[in-house]
């Protein structure tokens, strides 16, 4: 095959060429296909960089010209004082160099050298520079390079990541036998969305078109209180992007227009498709893409990612670990806890990790914390302090933590690494994917303490760390900010591995090689054959496949998409999982008769907050008290002044409710006494639904809506 990539950051093979671990896993993807005897074809912007891959890669020209206008067409509302019509002129050129087998070819006009440092627009970029449009640009020069130089002998363009590449299957749909595989490596908010007529220009200049109706999101109502709650919330939290009426959902229009879907990892896949047990999950259903995602899942696959062979090829046992964690002013005797990813509070939740790290080592703890919080880039190095919280805590804690904010060469990260006992991750909101930083931590017999995330299970981290395969231990998923529950369940895992590692050394030995082998076994060559096996495929039988299997519908409670025969030749595994997943409407027409297995649904149901089943199921029984826990969840006690919410639900962790006001909605996290949830909220009662979300053992989410008819006053 001749697989052409076309990806926005490519340059792995050189430190200062690679910004994101999206460059990590282009580069591999493309030379374990090369190794494999397929012809691979890497496009990608030169980022200002032309001189220094001439100079150091002996990268040449291409005899390629191209000269066009991209036409802008820019939301008033959010570019106030331009001209809603535009154009940028272009002239693209583009440089030559083979490496590995591969052929790279980067391209270069006037938009896509802009930003040699950073490469990527950084959002305060939207609406006042046009720098903003750099990947806009990358889209349409790449789709016109394919076209003209290497479009007559490719079989398969693989793009990766859809917001910068939402309008390329589109557009290659148009050129017959060209299959478009799209390549998810990160997880950005999946409603993601882009200025419509924008959308229509740029497929306009490529001849190409879409339904973009498919991939837009109908207006929430004004009654609907709950779907406005979510809305705003999810958006505070990072969740969920706000977006004018009409835009165009990026993700949902890549999907809808690719050939296949290609992922990191099965849980990205599975959670980038329903959200499960995620704050986002309720809204998500109501989205066009959820929609979009639904009818076209047959075309999803894992492609798989890894950590680089020059990574397993290094021997953790020739790293000298006394002299390195002396080297950094630590104590060789004790346990080092290792992190490292670049500088990002939210995401990776090195806000609670700090905080717990402070907590654990003022109450005595007796241990090392080796915490590299990268800044800048390979080539630019960062000096100093990028946080004077963090760097405060560090300080007052001298010989026990030593904080690094330099990107350092691989030699340096894997020796502390290897010096490391475990290694801490407690990455948030579900947006980590594959998390190469940990894997190497682990396949140097570092074990784990990370978030039991989907997209990152993995790697095997578990709450229950007795578990024959566990390699290290979990802390509850997140999906707020300065998340005191995960504060405080890394504080107790923190406090866990040190007495393990103090006590008992035959069980730290077992999480060790447990976490050596587990890492160990995503290499490129196995990500390499999966993908060659898809890509094969589409070549072959122009898709992956017509439909998705009966027992994946099932398990992601797709029951609406199951036919007669489906549902009577997977029964047993229907009602199987209605009943572990509370689904009463599925259970209500297959099981009506069988009282016991309904009572089961209900205990299931109730645990995951799902009170409409709860209810359905209970008065089918009729039984009043099924019926009356449900009910009476809520109560409401009226004051002169105020009121106060009581809500009873032993299972939650944590309720935060919601009440729309003039200003928005006003939210308060609930105080927690004996299983009762209270809130006092300012005013009198005047019978205003309450609208709630539920944090759940485990890190799991829902949102409850009660209604004025549920409440009893007190």
């Amino acid at each position: 095959m001749h697989v052409v990539n076309l990806a926005f950051e490519a340059g792995a093979f050189d430190a200062a060429l690679m910004r994101s671990g999206t460059s990590s896993l282009v580069w591999h993807s493309a030379r374990e296909l090369a190794a494999r005897g397929h012809r691979v074809s890497v496009v990608t912007p030169a980022h200002g960089r032309a001189d220094h891959l001439r100079s150091v890669h002996g990268a040449t020209d291409v005899e390629y010209h191209d000269s066009y206008v991209l036409p802008l067409s820019l939301d008033p509302a959010v570019w106030p004082g331009f001209p809603a019509e535009t154009g940028v002129p272009l002239r693209t050129t583009a440089l030559r160099m083979e490496r590995d087998g591969v052929e790279l070819y980067f391209l270069s006009n006037d938009l896509l050298d802009r930003l040699p440092d950073t490469f990527y627009p950084d959002e305060s970029a939207e609406g006042a520079d046009l720098s903003y449009f750099k990947t806009l640009a990358f889209q349409a020069d790449g789709v016109r390079f394919v076209r003209a130089f290497l479009g007559a002998g490719a079989d398969v363009v693989q793009a990766y990541e859809p917001v910068h590449h939402y309008v390329v299957p589109a557009a290659l749909r148009a050129d017959p036998g060209c299959p478009v595989v799209s390549t998810v490596a990160t997880n950005m908010p999946v409603d993601l969305k882009v200025y419509r007529p924008q959308v229509e220009a740029v497929l306009r200049l490529l001849g190409a078109e879409a339904d973009l109706d498919r991939c837009t999101d109908v207006p929430l109502a004004e009654d609907d209180l709950p779907g406005r709650v979510m809305r705003d919330h999810l958006a505070s939290v990072r969740a969920s992007r706000r977006a004018g009426p009409g835009d165009v959902c990026v993700y949902a229009l890549t999907v809808d227009q690719a050939d296949a879907v290609d992922f990191m990892v099965e849980g990205q896949a599975e959670t980038y498709t329903t959200f499960d047990g995620t704050p986002f999950e309720a809204y998500f259903r109501r989205l066009a893409v959820s929609r979009v995602i639904r009818e076209n899942a047959h075309k999803f696959f894992v492609g798989g990612c890894a950590m680089s062979e020059s990574w397993f090829a290094r021997d953790p046992a020739a790293v000298d670990r006394r002299a390195v964690l002396a080297s950094l002013g630590l104590d060789p005797d004790l346990p080092t806890f290792y992190h490292a990813a670049r500088y990002s509070v939210e995401h990776k939740g090195q806000l609670e990790l700090m905080r717990a790290v402070d907590e654990v080592l003022t109450a005595g703890g007796a241990a090392n914390f080796l915490l590299r919080f990268s800044l800048g880039t390979a080539a630019r190095p960062h000096e100093g302090s990028g946080d004077a919280f963090f760097s405060e805590i560090a300080a007052r804690h001298p010989g026990r933590i030593h904080l690094d904010w330099r990107m350092v060469d691989e030699d340096t990260l894997f020796r502390h690494a290897a010096a490391s006992d475990f290694c801490v991750f407690p990455g948030k909101y579900e947006q980590d994917t594959f998390l190469i930083a940990q894997g190497e931590a682990m396949a140097c017999g570092a074990v784990p303490i990370a978030t039991g995330q989907e997209v990152t299970r993995h790697f095997g981290q578990s709450f229950d760390p007795r578990e024959p395969e566990a390699t290290g231990f979990a802390v509850p998923r997140s999906f707020r900010t300065d998340d005191e529950v995960l504060r405080a369940a890394l504080v107790r895992r923190l406090e866990e591995a040190i007495s393990l590692f103090h006590g008992d050394r035959s069980e730290y030995r077992r999480l060790s090689g447990n976490a050596r082998a587990r890492a160990r076994r995503f290499t490129w060559a196995r990500s390499g054959a999966l993908r060659e096996a898809a890509f094969l495929r589409l070549v072959e039988h122009g898709e992956l496949a017509r439909s998705v299997p009966v027992p994946l519908l099932i398990a992601r409670g797709w029951y609406d998409r199951l036919d007669d025969a489906a549902r009577a030749a997977d029964r047993d595994l229907l009602v199987r999982t209605a009943v572990a997943t509370g689904a009463a409407d599925v259970l209500l027409r297959e099981a009506p008769d069988d009282a016991a297995l309904l009572r089961e649904a209900f205990r299931h149901a109730y645990d995951r907050a799902r009170f409409d089943d709860c209810a359905a199921l209970a008065h089918h029984l009729g039984d009043e008290d099924l019926a009356a826990t449900v009910r009476e969840r809520l109560a409401v006690r009226r004051g002169p002044g105020s009121w106060t919410a009581e809500y009873r639900f032993p299972l939650a962790e944590r309720v935060e409710m919601f009440l729309p006001g003039a200003d928005g909605h006003l939210a308060l996290v609930a105080e927690r006494a004996d299983h009762v949830f209270r809130a006092t909220f300012p005013g009198p009662y005047q019978d205003t639904p309450l609208v709630l979300l539920l944090t759940l053992p485990y890190g799991r989410s829902a949102w409850d809506t009660v209604s004025a008819a549920r409440v009893t006053p007190l």
